[in-house]
């Protein structure tokens, strides 16, 4: 596979990257990104390669990252995108709040969704968004107001798809069925968390997206940089000391017996641990496209070469096993009653034990 061997997200027609380019980084004002100079490095080094998915979001760098993608493409740029602002999927996301002062200007409400497209707009330079996110989960909206401006806007033209992030699946099952039902534009595509070190999404949300038709993209792939290989037992930063409270909370034992089997692994096959990582990710289902963040184009072009890179089978077990989460009821109870329901017989594939208090023969029924 290559970042040009696109796919469709979700229950749509939308053609993606494998690999989506996160611009959470672009920007400095929040001590985590890059200046302008570099993030247009990274562009012109992730869209020459071929790559056409960029995800960003209203609050990051206080608005700076939709500045610079706007920057980047406005026909006055300069750069080799100049003008070319239709040639790429561009993906932003309403819900964070901007302004201190007003209580209106963040979540899922219809004057804060309105107010929001239109400040995104215009930092992007665009009259529209190819996808739209709901960032977080707002408590405070019902769901049928969120989901009605949503496709007011699509029907304006201002968005063409829409996708939630962040947000429990019986939330987005709610909206999706209010799109179904009510005639409004349905969700394609789901954001969350997703990883070796966080796997907890498989027992709701993941099977969710798959039942609904929605691409997931997942953020933080490598856990903050965790899966990159760079944090080994030997040498365990502290916080303060070559890591934020971020990372150091998750370098637990659990986590450092999960990277000595990717690193295992990655010696083996002769690529850095963190394209075994984005590897692994990209077999499990309903995955479309996971987001890739980097400070320089050295990180990028690493993770995209992760895209070749092909587990067997008992590579991919050994990452299951070793990262395997504790699921919430009744997702670790259900996985267990397969004999139960298929009486020892396989159905799709799925071979369940054969269940040992099942009649064996007609007669011992009653």
């Amino acid at each position: 596979m290559a970042i040009n061997h696109y796919v469709t997200l979700g229950r749509s027609g939308l053609r993606v990257s494998p690999l989506c380019l996160g611009a959470m980084t672009f920007g400095t004002e929040w001590n985590i990104g890059v200046e302008p100079e570099k993030a247009f490095a990274l562009l012109d080094a992730y869209l020459n390669a071929g790559g056409n998915f960029i995800d960003t979001a209203n609050i990051y760098s206080r608005g700076h990252s939709e500045k610079i993608l706007g920057d980047y493409f406005s026909p006055d740029s300069g750069t080799p995108w100049s003008g070319k602002r239709d040639r790429v999927v561009i993906a932003t996301k309403f819900g964070g709040n901007l302004f201190r002062t007003d209580p209106n200007a963040g979540g899922s409400g219809r004057k804060a969704i309105l107010d929001q497209c239109d400040e995104s707009l215009r930092r992007l330079r665009t009259d529209y968004i190819d996808l739209y996110w709901m960032h977080f989960f707002d408590r405070h909206t019902p769901i049928d107001e969120t989901m009605r401006t949503l496709d007011d806007l699509v029907r304006a033209g201002k968005v063409r798809y829409l996708g939630f992030s962040d947000t429990p699946a019986w939330k987005v099952t709610q909206a999706q069925y209010e799109a179904v039902l009510r005639n409004l534009t349905p969700l394609v595509a789901l954001q969350i968390e997703y990883s070796l070190l966080e796997r907890t999404v498989e027992g709701e949300l993941l099977p969710m997206a798959k039942e609904l038709g929605l691409g997931v993209t997942p953020w933080s792939p490598l856990k903050y940089g965790i899966l990159s290989g760079k944090y080994t037992r030997q040498g365990r930063p502290t916080e303060g000391r070559g890591a934020s409270e971020w990372v150091t909370k998750w370098l637990t034992e659990r986590t450092y017996t999960v990277i000595d089997v990717l690193t295992s692994i990655a010696s083996a096959i002769g690529v850095p641990p963190a394209q075994v990582a984005l590897a692994w990710l990209r077999t499990k289902d309903a995955v479309a496209s996971p987001i890739i963040g980097a400070r320089t184009v050295d990180q990028l072009e690493e993770n995209i070469a992760s895209l070749r890179v092909r587990l067997s089978n008992e590579q991919v077990a050994r990452l299951d096993e070793v990262s395997r989460p504790q699921l919430n009821f009744p997702a670790d109870f259900l996985a267990g009653i397969g004999a139960v329901v298929h009486g020892g017989l396989s159905i799709n594939g799925v071979s369940p034990a054969e269940w040992a208090n099942a009649p064996k023969t007609d007669a011992e029924r009653f």
